[in-house]
């Protein structure tokens, strides 16, 4: 059996990337739900259901440099007129290890509709939130099961550096590395996972499917 994207995953959670070769792999996807570009230092991901030759063979045709040819909007409009689905950005993709003890922070568990947590719940399984004074930290399973976090805080509680401690609460509570999708203009949520330990492993162009049911 060949590597599976969550080997991939697993093994760029503990630093161990892809050769940087200027190459491409091609991996099914994890399940019906995403398919998607993971590009990591001069290696690309592609995990797809489609024909591996037909990914290979867009690639080449573009005129564009190799090692930036899978995030190209060509590559990438091609890639969802084919499959059908839908994208909304290219983030940047951040991961942390699981820290020991109690949250610093005092978060209750809530079974709510805030915003944030139905995004969670249409992208990811197994959702989980918490509340603090105004803002929410939602983990759930996400691209091959991976473990992801997100978090919203209230713009009348903003620049106290909330973000950042739901950031490194979330590591508390998770028993497993724990990854983060930021779009990379958001520039005050990098800054907020960054010092909260999370640290860049690559870009991530997600495929949804247009209509998940």
């Amino acid at each position: 059996m060949g590597q599976t994207l969550r080997d991939i995953l697993d093994a760029a959670a503990r630093g161990v990337f892809p050769p940087p070769d200027g190459g491409t792999t091609v991996v099914p996807q994890h399940c019906g739900r995403d398919a998607g570009v993971m590009a990591f230092t001069a290696h690309s991901v592609v995990f797809t259901d489609e024909d591996p030759r037909w990914v290979y063979d867009t690639l080449a045709a573009l005129d564009c440099d190799a090692l930036a040819a899978t995030l190209h909007p060509r590559f990438l409009a091609a890639f969802l007129e084919r499959t059908g689905r839908t994208t909304d950005t290219v983030d940047a993709v951040l991961v942390a290890t699981p820290l020991p003890g109690e949250p610093s922070l005092a978060l209750e568990e809530i079974d709510s509709r805030h915003p944030r947590v139905d995004y969670a719940r249409a992208r990811r399984d197994d959702v989980r939130a918490w509340a603090a004074e105004g803002a929410v930290l939602v983990m759930g399973r996400g691209v091959a099961g991976r473990l992801e976090v997100s978090v919203e805080v209230d713009e009348g509680v903003r620049h106290r550096g909330l973000g950042r401690a739901l950031a490194s609460a979330a590591r508390h509570l998770a028993g497993e590395p724990l990854w983060a999708q930021i779009s990379p203009g958001n520039a005050r949520s990098v800054r907020a996972f960054q010092a909260a330990g999370y640290r860049q492993v690559g870009a991530e162009a997600l495929l949804r499917r247009a209509h998940p049911g």
